[in-house]
């Protein structure tokens, strides 16, 4: 980052602001990632006691299957920072490995920036789905009833976690145009 500021002269505050965001935007995603760990726990626990059920008493839960794909998206919602955070995203890089490694980062860069900028649409378009769900009562179709801002609410969550991971990625972009740095 040091680089960064002789380069763009941005004042020392300025780039002491941008590392500490990463910072937080990395630790958040650990986070998300441990609730996403915990949530594919439970699905398992669920489904176990699922099967249990059913081939020792002939019943059934009649939750299994309906909490199983909440907690599906919520796994995927909620990893989706980390596995950005962590390299785990797939990337094609046929086109990159042919161009001069500085030209290559700022692909790199605006295609994140442009990500960045898709991630902000889909999260302004899933809060407006989770307001309304809550506004109008809205529950799923089957016996339980669920009441659906429940499960939109954890996905709005991670799509916010994987929002700001993908910003500090656009910081880390940016410093590794001058730094040399692989950051995607």
């Amino acid at each position: 980052m040091d680089k960064i500021i002789r380069l763009c002269s941005m004042p020392q505050t300025l780039v002491n602001l941008m590392k500490t965001f990463v910072k937080i935007a990395d630790h958040l995603s650990d986070i998300m990632a441990k609730f996403s760990a915990v949530v594919l726990g439970l699905m398992t626990l669920l489904i176990l006691v699922e099967i249990m059920l059913w081939n020792l008493f002939e019943k059934t839960t009649l939750i299994a299957d309906e909490y199983s794909a909440y907690g599906l998206a919520a796994i995927i919602f909620m990893g989706a920072g980390y596995c950005l955070k962590e390299k785990g995203h797939i990337r094609i890089t046929l086109v990159l490995g042919f161009l001069p490694p500085k030209a290559a980062r700022i692909i790199a860069f605006i295609a994140t920036f442009l990500t960045t900028l898709f991630m902000g649409y889909l999260w302004w378009y899933l809060f407006k789905m989770v307001r309304s769900a809550f506004r109008y009562g809205s529950t799923s179709g089957t016996l339980t009833h669920t009441p659906l801002w429940i499960p939109q609410t954890i996905m709005l969550i991670g799509a916010a976690c994987f929002l700001i991971q993908l910003a500090a990625t656009i910081v880390k972009t940016w410093d590794a145009i001058y730094t040399q740095e692989e950051v995607l």
